[in-house]
């Protein structure tokens, strides 16, 4: 498989080197493979298994005017999200990346896993069409920061060239 591709996470490293090993590592377990939904669930695995603090990673799809739950790690989660409401529709209606340093503090928030505390909601926009969104929680509060926000931007990036490969494959 990509046991000799993929380097396992290494907490002592600072987030540069952190992402940066992400990055490559998304890049190789995306080479060759054009199903989205294969290619959404390793992304999650990967965040989920290398981030530090994180109890919740996945993606919601865009249907119609609702986010529904698409591959993902960690406790169940909620199946469906109006474009709109809590972090995650937010982030879908506003395209842009919200970071949320206190969920509970959020208007409208949606309390999927009442251990998280905080949350990175990112965009994923291919063709100036909405795919969906990638969620990220953590049960520290502020656990996101501008590096994680550009890091996760780069990552989205990667996965949504490959999205649009497998688009077009």
């Amino acid at each position: 498989m990509f046991s000799s591709v993929i380097t396992p996470p290494n907490d002592t490293k600072d987030k540069g080197s952190l992402y940066a090993e992400i990055h490559r590592n998304l890049q190789a377990v995306l080479t060759g493979e054009t199903d989205l939904i294969a290619n959404l669930a390793n992304a999650a695995a990967l965040l989920f298994w290398s981030l530090p603090a994180v109890n919740w990673a996945g993606f919601y799809l865009l249907n119609e005017q609702e986010l529904v739950l698409g591959p993902f790690q960690g406790k169940i989660a909620c199946v469906r999200i109006k474009v709109g409401k809590g972090v995650c529709g937010s982030a879908a209606e506003q395209r842009q990346t919200l970071v949320v340093a206190n969920v509970h503090e959020f208007p409208g928030h949606i309390a999927c896993d009442s251990a998280s505390n905080s949350e990175i909601v990112l965009p994923i926009i291919r063709n100036d069409t909405l795919i969906g969104v990638l969620d990220i929680d953590s049960p520290e509060f502020a656990r996101f920061d501008d590096n994680d926000k550009i890091e996760l931007e780069k990552f989205v990036e990667i996965l949504t060239t490959a999205i649009g490969r497998s688009a077009t494959a």
